[in-house]
């Protein structure tokens, strides 16, 4: 199968290698890393180290059968990359089979199979994680409800998270319930989403939990924008069209849909905007093609929210419009210079 790769990226910048691009992506993940670590425990981090060793141990072990260069492929850092998005994604107690099954089918399926970076159609992140979402469903749900540490005095200790992670601790499960996306899909209309919010005040400390952390995430991506490495058109797009979906919706029938305020900060929406969504491979190229790849994102995300079989549904909303990449960079080319308007349209023997 082959994909039309139309337009590329050939501006150069000094001293801008790809090991620092990708660098710079991982340390603007910093904030979003404190705050689910301070808020949800130290799963996080126990999860993010053992996703950077299987990444890089996955992404070895291909180059060595293919007979690449294993230290010049890994210096690039993108599969660390890719480790670190999985670990900030996956829940924080989630089990380590888990978190190693994620991330070697990212690395050597979603991209190593289609030859390395820069050839990948799919992000890789996000085929793991979907991946592990459609095979171990429960697992991959089970969050730490801050209500829940609320009630039971504290986050849950390193030595915890780490018996949680390896083996089995009874006591976890008291900490463990549904996000905030989760329980108001489940509600069944019950109840207007400022209501269930405010029940008992437990969900309401959830949910400015992960306003917490979305928070955190839209200072690395504003970061990303300042140092120049993503543009504003993707994550503005993305979060425009799901805000738009919102609003609407909620506008029509507020008994039974959710806030703009809440689809926004809930889940994985800026993580999604700034990170992955705007990955340079797999997502489109133009300017104007940003805005149409990042507006389907925030479209579907609400769209599986609200009637598919899934609670947050950043991740099959990326891959579902990584297909979608190519066809849109073809029709949202720039002007080439010299020309009067942009070639548009697809031709069979010289005739549209």
């Amino acid at each position: 199968m082959s994909l039309l790769r139309i337009t590329s990226p050939h501006t150069h910048r000094a001293g801008r290698r790809t090991s620092w691009v990708m660098q710079m992506v991982i340390l603007a993940t910093v904030p979003g890393l404190i705050t689910q670590t301070y808020l949800f425990g130290y799963g996080t981090l126990i999860n993010l180290v053992i996703a950077c060793l299987t990444a890089l141990a996955s992404e070895a072990l291909i180059l060595k059968l293919r007979n690449r260069p294993i230290g010049f492929s890994l210096s690039d850092c993108s599969a660390l990359l890719t480790a670190v998005l999985l670990a900030l994604a996956l829940p924080p107690t989630v089990p380590w089979w888990l978190t190693v099954t994620a991330v070697s089918f990212s690395v050597i399926f979603a991209k190593q199979v289609y030859g390395g970076l820069g050839n990948n159609p799919f992000n890789p992140a996000m085929v793991g994680y979907a991946i592990c979402l459609v095979s171990f469903p429960v697992p991959m749900t089970q969050w730490i409800g801050a209500s829940e540490i609320i009630q039971a005095g504290a986050v849950p200790s390193f030595s915890d998270s780490l018996a949680a992670i390896f083996g089995s601790l009874p006591t976890i499960d008291s900490y463990t319930m549904a996000t905030p996306l989760d329980a108001f899909k489940h509600k069944d209309g019950l109840m207007s989403s400022e209501a269930y919010a405010s029940i008992a005040g437990l969900q309401s400390a959830n949910l400015v939990s992960w306003m917490y952390v979305n928070l955190a995430y839209l200072v690395g991506g504003l970061l990303l924008i300042w140092l120049r490495i993503i543009t504003w058109h993707t994550p503005v797009a993305m979060i425009a069209g799901l805000g738009l979906m919102a609003n609407i919706f909620y506008g029509l029938d507020p008994d039974n849909a959710a806030s703009t305020i809440f689809h926004l900060t809930s889940g994985a929406v800026m993580l999604g905007a700034f990170f992955i969504a705007t990955d340079p491979v797999s997502s489109c190229t133009s300017n104007r093609g940003k805005l149409v790849y990042g507006l389907g994102i925030g479209i579907l995300i609400y769209v599986i929210r609200t009637w598919g079989g899934y609670p947050d549904g950043v991740a099959f909303a990326v891959l579902l419009m990584n297909f979608a990449a190519p066809l849109i960079d073809y029709f949202t080319q720039p002007r080439a210079y010299g020309h009067k308007k942009a070639k548009k349209g697809l031709t069979i023997g010289g005739e549209k």
